[in-house]
């Protein structure tokens, strides 16, 4: 690293004055490059906000560790998401992306903070703000933008769009509001009927959470002893209504009555993290399940249709973005406990801004899937068996 950094003093000592300015963002370079592995410390201990508990006697703690290797691998996560989202805004404002969309920047520290604390082998199904998860559960953002616009390569072949992708142990967006509820409750009692240890986290919105098919699966859950932690996303507006005018009571956490809650800033990460940690142990140890409502907020409108700022101002928004942006946070908590410096994440940020446009290449040319594999992936069945197509005068094979 030293022999490194005085070949580069010495270019811009004695190069011309066109190399001399390569030169010097060489040195700054080597400079980041050599403060990496010595000078940061490992880790951090951080405060948190305390969760409001219902039914519980204690709840998830109040400080949180961080070492610098976790803080680097959500930070890239999360503006990988953010950068995505953004993508994925301009494509569907060019007309590329067509159809139903919604986007999850904003809310980044929920999917990152939940998938920081559960193990892969663990189920997580949502609502149609799906695209976050997909990410976190292991889809690449080739695969997700592919899918947003259509094509071969997407995740689901081209044909779920933004509502209904899916993964490894990730059941989807779900296009109908509050119907994954029952269906995560599903997942969860075959993981207890086949004796695994494992969870399934079940998300849905503030505006699904009035769905009486949602209090009928608490029930259901509660008397089971399902391991199912249930998980509202409050982001403060169903569609264009805010939770005050929509909820008699907006205490979501305590919408379970019998089964206990947490109420969570869903802006801070480390707060998800640790709230999803104590939820996880709560459910593995067969105490049934467990709510948690997290507090978070979306920068667009509830789908590429709504401009979102007809029901809140745009004050609002920035105020939002300004105190309690989830990056933001997490950048700010990391430089200034040594654990980052502003370049190094600079350099991160250049590196995701490449891989979403490399993605987005491949979204825009990728061809779309061919008519007569409108039939496949339908069902998943060995041996495959006829399905009527498009031409309701020729069978096809179902292919999974």
């Amino acid at each position: 690293m030293r022999k490194m950094l005085v070949a580069a003093l010495s270019r811009v000592l004695q190069g011309p004055a066109a190399a001399r300015t390569g030169a010097v963002s060489e040195v700054a370079r080597v400079v980041v490059a050599s403060r990496t592995y010595a000078d940061f410390a490992s880790e951090a201990t951080f405060e948190i906000k305390k969760c409001d508990l219902h039914r519980l006697e204690e709840g998830p703690p109040a400080t949180a560790v961080l070492t610098r290797e976790e803080g680097l691998h959500y930070y890239k996560t999360m503006q990988t998401i953010r950068r995505m989202e953004l993508k994925a805004d301009q494509l569907y404002k060019q007309k590329i992306i067509r159809g139903f969309c919604h986007l999850y920047d904003g809310q980044e520290a929920c999917c990152v903070g939940l998938e920081a604390a559960i193990k892969p082998t663990d189920h997580l199904i949502t609502a149609y703000r799906a695209h976050g998860y997909t990410f976190t559960r292991g889809t690449s953002v080739r695969e997700i933008l592919a899918e947003l616009t259509g094509r071969k390569g997407g995740c689901a072949k081209g044909k779920g769009g933004s509502m209904h992708m899916y993964a490894k142990n990730f059941y989807g967006g779900n296009g109908i509001v509050g119907a994954q509820v029952p269906l995560g409750a599903g997942i969860a009692l075959a993981c207890k009927y086949f004796g695994k240890d494992e969870i399934c986290l079940t998300l849905y919105g503030d505006g699904a959470a009035n769905q009486g098919q949602v209090f009928e699966t608490y029930n259901m859950a509660a008397l089971w002893k399902l391991p199912c932690i249930f998980i509202c996303e409050n982001n403060r507006y169903g569609m264009g209504t805010s939770v005050e005018r929509a909820a008699a009571s907006t205490d979501y956490y305590k919408r379970g009555d019998y089964i206990p809650g947490l109420r969570i800033d869903g802006m801070d990460l480390l707060c998800v993290r640790e709230a999803t940690k104590f939820a996880a142990e709560h459910c593995r140890s067969g105490k049934g399940p467990i709510l948690m409502e997290l507090q978070t907020y979306r920068y667009h409108g509830h789908s590429m249709s709504d401009p979102g700022v007809s029901y809140r101002t745009r004050e609002e928004i920035q105020e939002v973005r300004s105190k309690s942006d989830p990056i933001t946070l997490l950048k700010d908590r990391m430089v200034n406990n040594n654990l980052a410096s502003v370049e190094e994440l600079k350099e991160i940020d250049v590196e995701v801004r490449k891989e979403i446009e490399e993605a987005a290449q491949f979204a825009t040319t990728d061809p779309e899937p061919p008519l007569e594999e409108l039939s496949n992936h339908i069902y998943c069945n060995d041996p495959p068996f006829e399905v009527r197509g498009p031409n309701q005068w020729i069978r096809y094979k179902s292919a999974c």
